[in-house]
């Protein structure tokens, strides 16, 4: 994964679960920092700047809801709740004081990485939307699911809109068919499954059809696919 130097504080009471943590996203390429009260862990949170935060909800010192109600007054550093409290009024009360996810105990770490990296590439593509703008470059739109270009839009479907957005948040990146099944249309990658193939052709006409030029869909054969953009 491309977030190989995110720094991850993890905010985790049970010594055994932490120290899952740190050696498997350890193992990954994150730079992972472990805290086991709540109320040394917000302040840790608030001091340094971290790519992402794990926290749980039932922690010493501080309760984890708590911790993140005030974090979020002073920093809009990504969290993702940890907790065996699975009801919906605890997921509704974790998003409601500013969580960006919420992940029930027990979990595969699998999952937990597929959800780290998803929210890490969603802040990187943000990051790239703030940025100046060329006059070449697509305008995303969240809403209309669309991109924009000299006034034109290229009518995406919905699928064809995550899957550039995707791309364009990995810029220069060979994404893997395995990881864009996987991440985009949400179904394992089969050899023999051409649904990716095609939604990537139908991109590469609609952009073509708008007359956007400074980036290009390119193949990486026997890889996958990456979206080169011409620098200025």
């Amino acid at each position: 994964m491309s977030a190989t130097a995110a720094r991850i504080l993890a905010i985790e009471d049970d010594p055994v679960l932490a120290s899952h943590l740190h050696e498997h996203l350890g193992r990954r390429g994150f730079d992972v920092t472990l805290q086991h009260d709540g109320e040394e862990g917000l302040a840790l949170a608030c001091a340094e700047s971290f790519d992402l935060v794990l926290l749980d909800i039932l922690l010493p010192g501080r309760n984890g809801l708590d911790a993140l109600a005030e974090l979020r007054r002073k920093r809009g550093v990504p969290v993702i709740l940890m907790s065996a409290l699975g009801a919906e009024q605890d997921r509704i009360a974790g998003f409601s004081q500013g969580a960006d996810d919420y992940l029930p105990k027990p979990f595969a770490m699998a999952e937990l990485e597929v959800r780290i990296a998803a929210i890490l590439r969603r802040v990187a593509y943000e990051r790239r939307q703030q940025e100046p703008a060329s006059a070449q470059a697509l305008r995303f739109d969240e809403r209309r699911c669309d991109v924009c270009h000299e006034d034109r839009w290229a009518q995406l479907t919905s699928t064809e809109y995550r899957l550039l957005e995707t791309f364009a948040g990995h810029a220069g990146e060979v994404l893997s068919k395995a990881f864009l099944y996987q991440q985009v249309l949400h179904r394992p990658f089969s050899a023999h499954d051409r649904a990716l193939d095609m939604h990537v052709s139908h991109i590469r006409r609609k952009l073509q059809a708008i007359g956007y030029q400074a980036g290009r869909l390119e193949t990486a054969w026997g890889k996958g696919y990456l979206f080169q953009v011409d620098e200025d």
